[in-house]
Formats: structure tokens, C-alpha cells, sequence
């Protein structure tokens, strides 16, 4: 029997409607949903290819363990058992830092893994605990902390009422928004100019997204809080800095004139690339529109200044007024509001052994993972847990982290797939695909560009074999605790109880319930109120529009003082740091030759784990290096030719494409490629394998404030 299933596509942060057509188990066809409020109707190839995830031939249906060099299936309990007793062990006879947790970028999509994923940690008990977040957006949630008191206060611009945005290191087109759930960024995007707005992007690259915007200008990779600093200082010296209904709520604004004279614009100019005529333009044109916004993501987080970046952002929204306004920077208000319901951040709580970074958010920097394992010593790392993660191909210098992984005593993973991560597990844990679980965005409904509510039930049924990642957890974490002997305490055995008279209890859509009903749209418990819950939200098949972002001030404030700290110390006193590397003499970039690497992502992926999807990866080879005519005639490299590119990493070979779309001194190599390394089950992946940009990508260069990767502007150089 044919049946319609209206979802959300849980493979990137966009949150598009998805129209299914499926008979049982066989999946008809996908498209996008014309009534989602949300998206639009907007579908893009990943969304389309969510069935083949679910009909993939290499995905595990059932826990596997290594036994004699081969996998071999295992019951469930006899999984959970031995992973549970193998943590323990290692804990009782190393200390509880020997075991370490990673979590990857489809957790953040699943919402099992939000809710479960904090008592999965805390029953472990370990410091030790990564996450793709310091190789993405570390430096956007470092200064929500620091500026307004919550480090999941997410600012989104409301592209849907601005008339200027200026964006840095964004590529929407390709993305469909990124800590900005657009779902039909490209439409929005033409929308702002046909109604004679306009948008200009920075960017070492020009992106697809240059199809789109009014004007296009390079700029030198690493350099863009120094751009961010001129923009700044024109809007001062112009007098155009007007904070408005701002200024109540501000505490420092009397610091941040003298910052924004660090560099003069001829420095600015030589240092960036872009001249000092278009800097002034664009800083006059940002501060007199009626409604602008500044908004930088993925290539200006991940650099050496990425924090100092993300700040100064803020810092130019609110000094013209742009903020908390419609058309401006806004803060989104989801019915399940998690920055009123989980922790507000924190920082240097605990260092790592062995480089003595920082923590942010109970979490260590992803790039001192594999130095924790490496080398010896008290609280070496010797056991690992991975949930959807690929940490040998998505974190800097993947390779050493290749190499660590062997000598651990014990690693399991929960994931579906046998990767360049999980070839080298114990036991691997595989959960539920996206279509046999419920669904709803707890994370990404905190970048919507308008407030939207969705949920999508389960749509195939799940085997009887097979466990969600909510149960996953929950049987992992109930184990460990009874091996410690662990007694729960009085109100967990009288909810034990409760759950076993009313199952619902233990469910996430009773969670789920509970949050909605108690959210800032929720109808409590009263009965017959009109407020959300999740049974109203369930009669809304294509999702609830519950309307335009709204100015949220002082109430979305978490300082203990309800001000914005516009000038934190800990973010100010960085801008040294930058004069030490610019010092406004010259241009940026790397002595000797060097040419700069960035990354880039592709409209048909995200993470590495997309590429086992044929109708994905099929058709030309997108793991090129690009690079621009000019450098390829000074390395003497012909369009096509399989060039080799070296850092201190290390070396890999990619073939050359030459091309005026990138900046002069600029090469750039796309993400998640490299599936060519042995024991991995990936058939479709193994034969368009690419190569691996973070094989070169350096663990020792990092945005030193934040503890944030530093993957663009990589010094490398290259040869036919």
C-alpha cells in the first residue's frame, strides 16, 4: 500500500521537508515538500539520496565484533555487556582519563543522541571528551560565552527583511545556510536583491554562492580579522557608529573605538588584498543601510584568529545598530529551547596532559586527540568511543590519528558504517537509520531563519534486532553504573518504576513532550489550553510556522549582569596576537613560497560518510586541487596533472584544476575524501576515493584563543 510521509532531512543543518513516497520498507520516491513553512519546497541532492542510506548494502543492522582480524556478529546484550566491562576496566586500572569519547557532526541531526549523549559522558567520568565542534564552530559558541553568557546563544541573520549582508567565509549555495538554517538559502538569497538589497561576499574563493551576491572580492586567507578591523575603524571615524536601543544593554562600548584603529586602511589593504577604497565603501554602505548584517561562518572560524573573527562580527552588528533588529542579527526563540535547559558554557575548568589546552564546554580541543593517545605517561588515553564520527578523515593531520588508534587497548563505535575511524573498533555499535527512528531539530531549530516546530514519526518500522541511539546509550550507561556499583538513587528507583508501569516515561517523545509543553509557545499541563504540545504538534504533518524572529532583549540575555559584554578582555587583548602576525607592513600569507589551503564543500556532500551514495559521488572527479592560472605557470602544472602537495604533515597527491575562480597564492582541496586506506567497508566510497585534505592539515596550528582547528590557510607547497 502507498503511503506519503512528510519528514525533515536530518543529512545537513538546513531542515528541508521531505515528501516520501514509500510502499513498507521500498521508498517510491523523494522530493521536496511545497507546504513545509520551513524550506519551501527546496530539496537538494543530499535530501534525495536520504534512501539510500537507508537501503545501503554496507550498512550494519546488527552489533560486530573483531574476532582473528574478521567482524563477526554478536547478540546485543553480549555488545553492551563486553563494551560497558571493557570500559570499566580500563578505567579501574588506568583512571577514568584513560577513556576517551568523540562525537561527530551527525549527532548534533539525531535527537536520541542530544538528549542521551551528556549521561553517556558523565557516567564515564573522563575529561577526555572531543567533538567535530573544535573543528567547526568552537569560536562562534567562545564568544557567545564570553558576550552574551550562553554558549548556545546562536545570533542568525534574518536574511528574509535585511537590505545589506556582508558575508565572510559562507557559502549558502552550497550549504543551505551553516549555524543558519535557511532551507531555501539560494531563493533567499536572489530574494534580498530583487527587492533592492544587496549582498556582498569575502571570500579566498570564488564560491558558488558568487551567483547570487552583488559583489565578489578575495581576500588573503587568515587575514580577515584585520578586514573586520578597518570596517570597524571607517564606521567610527565616519561617526556612522550608532548602537541605538542597544546602548542600554551594553557594557564596554567605551573600549572598542581605540580597537578599531589597529590598522589603517592602506595597511588593511596590503595585508588582506582588498583596497582601501572598497574597505571604506563597503563599511559606509553596511552602516547607512536601513537593515544590514554581518554574518561569517566555516572559513572564518577555522583559522588561526577564528574567535577574534566571530567577535568583531558581533561587534560591527551591534556598533551600527544591527542587532536584535529585524534585518539584522537575531536570536531565534524554538519551542524546545535548549540554551534555557542545558549548561551555559564554560572554560579552562581543566587543561589537556599533554599541551595543556583549555576545555570549552566540558570538552578538550579535537586537535590534542591523538597526543593523548600517543605519548605515554599518567592519563595516557588507552580506550576510545566513537558516535558518528570519522575523526581520520574530518580532523587535522588524520593520519597520526590513523596511527594512534592500534595501540589502544579498547575502542567501540557507534555507528553504521565500517570507516576509516571505526576499521580499527572492538565492537561497533550500529543504531537505527534516519528513517526508522522519530525525528525532531532540538539543535537546529537555534539557527532558523524564521520559528518553526516539526516533528517526523518513525517511517519504517525498525527490526526487531535493532536498537535506536537513545537505547544504545541507555543500556550502556545502565551497565557501566551497575559494574560500579553504582546504587541509583531513591527518585531514579521510583522513576525506574513508573517506567516500567508506563513505558511512555521512557521514550524521547515523552521528553520531547515535556520540553514543548514547558517551552515559551507550550500549554503547560492544563488541560484544554491552546498552547503546543507534542500532539498538537503531530496534527501539523508539514510543520508549524510560528513566525518571524523577534527582538529578544534583555530576556535572551544569560550574563549575570543581563549586559552584552561588547569588549571581553580574554577576546580584546587577542587583537596583540594579530599585530604579531600582520604587522601592517605587508600582505599576508607565508613566507618561502607557500601557497595557502583552504577547504571547500560540494552541493552533494557534507561529511565523509555521504560518499557510499553512488547518485552522490558519480559523474566528474570533485576532489581536484583547485588553483589559479597564474601559480599553476610558476609550478609549472598543466590543468589535469596529478600535482603533489606538501606541509609539515606530510604529503598527498590530487590532480590539478586550474581555474580564475580562486584568489592568486590560494589553493583549495575539498573535505571528507580519502577513502583509499585499507579495511574500510565502503564499497561506492572505496571506488571514488579522493584523497584526504587533513592528511596535511597541520594539529599544531590552531586558533590559539579558542582551541578551534585551523584547516584554511595552511601553508603548502606544491609540484608536478
Amino acid at each position: 500500500m502507498v503511503d506519503t510521509h512528510f519528514r525533515t532531512c536530518s543529512l545537513c543543518e538546513a531542515m528541508c521537508g521531505l515528501k516520501i513516497e514509500h510502499d513498507g520498507d521500498s521508498i517510491l520516491s523523494v522530493k521536496g515538500d511545497p507546504d513545509d513553512p520551513h524550506s519551501r519546497g527546496n530539496i537538494c541532492p543530499k535530501g534525495v539520496a536520504i534512501q539510500d542510506l537507508h537501503n545501503d548494502p554496507d550498512r550494519l543492522r546488527h552489533p560486530v565484533k573483531r574476532q582473528d582480524g574478521a567482524w563477526v556478529e554478536i547478540s546485543w546484550d553480549e555488545a553492551l555487556g563486553e563494551t560497558a566491562r571493557r570500559l570499566v576496566e580500563v578505567q579501574k586500572q588506568y583512571g577514568r582519563n584513560a577513556v576517551a569519547s568523540y562525537w561527530g557532526n551527525p549527532s548534533a541531526h539525531n535527537m536520541g543522541t542530544a538528549l542521551m549523549i551528556g549521561a553517556f559522558n558523565k557516567s564515564l567520568g573522563t575529561q577526555n571528551v572531543f567533538s567535530a565542534t573544535s573543528v567547526d564552530q568552537l569560536p562562534h559558541q567562545f564568544v557567545q560565552y564570553f558576550m552574551y553568557g550562553s554558549s548556545l546563544l546562536f545570533t542568525i541573520p534574518d536574511i528574509n527583511r535585511t537590505d545589506y549582508m556582508l558575508m565572510l567565509g559562507a557559502n549558502p549555495a552550497v550549504s543551505n545556510g551553516s549555524l543558519w538554517s535557511c532551507g531555501d538559502a539560494t531563493k533567499k538569497m536572489a530574494e534580498v536583491g530583487k527587492r533592492g538589497g544587496k549582498i556582498v561576499l569575502i571570500d579566498p574563493r570564488r564560491t558558488e554562492t558568487t551567483r547570487y551576491v552583488a559583489e565578489h572580492h578575495f581576500i588573503t586567507p587568515g587575514t580577515d580579522a584585520v578586514l573586520l578591523l578597518a570596517l570597524l575603524g571607517v564606521i567610527f571615524e565616519k561617526n556612522l557608529a550608532d548602537p541605538g536601543r542597544l546602548q542600554q544593554w551594553l557594557k564596554g562600548w567605551e573600549l572598542v573605538e581605540p580597537l578599531s584603529k589597529t590598522y589603517s586602511l592602506d595597511q588593511a589593504a596590503r595585508i588582506t588584498g582588498i583596497a582601501a577604497g572598497e574597505i571604506e565603501r563597503m563599511a559606509v554602505e553596511f552602516a547607512s543601510a536601513e537593515a544590514a548584517v554581518c554574518y561569517g561562518r566555516f572559513g572564518v572560524s577555522t583559522q588561526e584568529f577564528g574567535a577574534l573573527c566571530q567577535w568583531l562580527i558581533q561587534v560591527i552588528n551591534i556598533a551600527t545598530g544591527n542587532f536584535d533588529r529585524p534585518g539584522g542579527m537575531m536570536f531565534a526563540k524554538p519551542a524546545l529551547d535548549l540554551v534555557k535547559t542545558t549548561s551555559r558554557g564554560s572554560h579552562n575548568k581543566f587543561r589537556s596532559r599533554v599541551r595543556g589546552l583549555a576545555e570549552f564546554g566540558r570538552e578538550l580541543p579535537v586537535a590534542v586527540m591523538a597526543e593523548e593517545m600517543l605519548i605515554g605517561g599518567e592519563g595516557q588515553v588507552k580506550a576510545l568511543v566513537t558516535t558518528a564520527g570519522n575523526p581520520v578523515l574530518s580532523t587535522p593531520n588524520g593520519k597520526r590519528l590513523d596511527d594512534a588508534l592500534p595501540n589502544l587497548e579498547f575502542m567501540v563505535s557507534i555507528d553504521f558504517y565500517i570507516n576509516e575511524t571505526t576499521c580499527h573498533a572492538d565492537i561497533i555499535l550500529p543504531p537505527t537509520g534516519p528513517l526508522e527512528h522519530e525525528h525532531y531539530d532540538l539543535v537546529f531549530n537555534l539557527f532558523a531563519v524564521r520559528d518553526v516546530a516539526k516533528f517526523s514519526p518513525a517511517m519504517i518500522e525498525p527490526g526487531p534486532d535493532t536498537r535506536s541511539d537513545w537505547q544504545i546509550y541507555k543500556g550502556l550507561v545502565a551497565r557501566i553504573n551497575r559494574l560500579r556499583g553504582k546504587r541509583p538513587s531513591l527518585k531514579m528507583r521510583l522513576w525506574s518504576g513508573l517506567e516500567k508501569l508506563f513505558p511512555y516515561l521512557a521514550s524521547v517523545e515523552f521528553i520531547l513532550d515535556l520540553g514543548l509543553r514547558l517551552g515559551p509557545y507550550g500549554k503547560g499541563f492544563v488541560p484544554f489550553a491552546k498552547g503546543l504540545s507534542l500532539a498538537r504538534l503531530k496534527r501539523h504533518r508539514h510543520g508549524l510556522d510560528l513566525g518571524a524572529l523577534k527582538p529578544a532583549l534583555p530576556g535572551r540575555l544569560f550574563t549575570r549582569d543581563k549586559k552584552i559584554d561588547l569588549a571581553p578582555a580574554i577576546l580584546s587583548d587577542d587583537i596583540m596576537r594579530l599585530k604579531e602576525k600582520y604587522t601592517g607592513a605587508e600582505r599576508g600569507g607565508e613566507a618561502n613560497g607557500a601557497l595557502l589551503l583552504i577547504g571547500r564543500r560540494d552541493t552533494r556532500t557534507n561529511n565523509s560518510w555521504m560518499h557510499n551514495s553512488l547518485r552522490l559521488v558519480k559523474g566528474k572527479n570533485r576532489c581536484t586541487l583547485l588553483i589559479h592560472p597564474e601559480d599553476a605557470v610558476d609550478h609549472a602544472i598543466t590543468d589535469g596533472q596529478p600535482v603533489t602537495i606538501t606541509s609539515r604533515t606530510g604529503a598527498i597527491r590530487a590532480v590539478a584544476e586550474i581555474t580564475d575562480a580562486m584568489n592568486r597564492g590560494v589553493v583549495s582541496l575539498p573535505h571528507g575524501w580519502g577513502h583509499h586506506r585499507p579495511g574500510i567497508s565502503m564499497e561506492v566510497a572505496s571506488a571514488h576515493a579522493g584523497v584526504s585534505a587533513n592528511d596535511i592539515t597541520d594539529e599544531l596550528l590552531i586558533d590559539r584563543l579558542s582551541g578551534n582547528a585551523s584547516v584554511n590557510g595552511v601553508p603548502v607547497t606544491i609540484e608536478a
